[in-house]
């Protein structure tokens, strides 16, 4: 049986979770700087603030936690026992704020790739692959 965590150690744990920087945007950054790819991390001028931005090529690239994005949100939401009046709303509006940056970037003509951190730490050539061709098609080399 678990012990239950204090409000000082779950104020601490969550402290701890990173907006930018994190293991999952550090693997994918470093393989596409391996690629000869150079990117910009964390651009706050740009709409979302993407993780990694090439801004000449209007290429947005997301890496997005499963459980702060809502991955496989219909079936994963059940799994959230406690404090559900405040988890399933804030992860239902990170979804909406998710579609909501993809549409506005999407309409000022930028590619916007989003990638689950599984994908991330599972495949990352698969991921920069996808990104390269983006890359690529912005450079008139389809």
């Amino acid at each position: 049986m678990r012990k239950k965590k204090s409000k000082e150690q779950i104020h601490y744990n969550m402290s701890r979770v990173k907006s930018s920087g994190s293991l999952i945007e550090r693997l994918l950054a470093r393989a596409l700087w391996e690629r000869g790819l150079r990117y910009r991390k964390n651009v706050s001028n740009v709409f979302g603030k993407p993780d990694i931005v090439f801004l000449k090529k209007k290429i947005a690239v997301f890496c997005d936690s499963e459980f702060w994005h809502g991955f496989d949100w219909e079936e994963r939401k059940k799994d959230i026992k406690s404090h559900q009046e405040f988890w399933i709303p804030k992860i239902e509006r990170n979804i909406k704020r998710d579609q909501e940056v993809n549409e506005k970037l999407r309409d000022e003509g930028w590619i916007v790739l989003r990638f689950w951190g599984t994908q991330i730490k599972c495949d990352v050539v698969a991921c920069v692959d996808e990104i390269e061709r983006a890359w690529r098609r912005r450079n008139g080399q389809v």
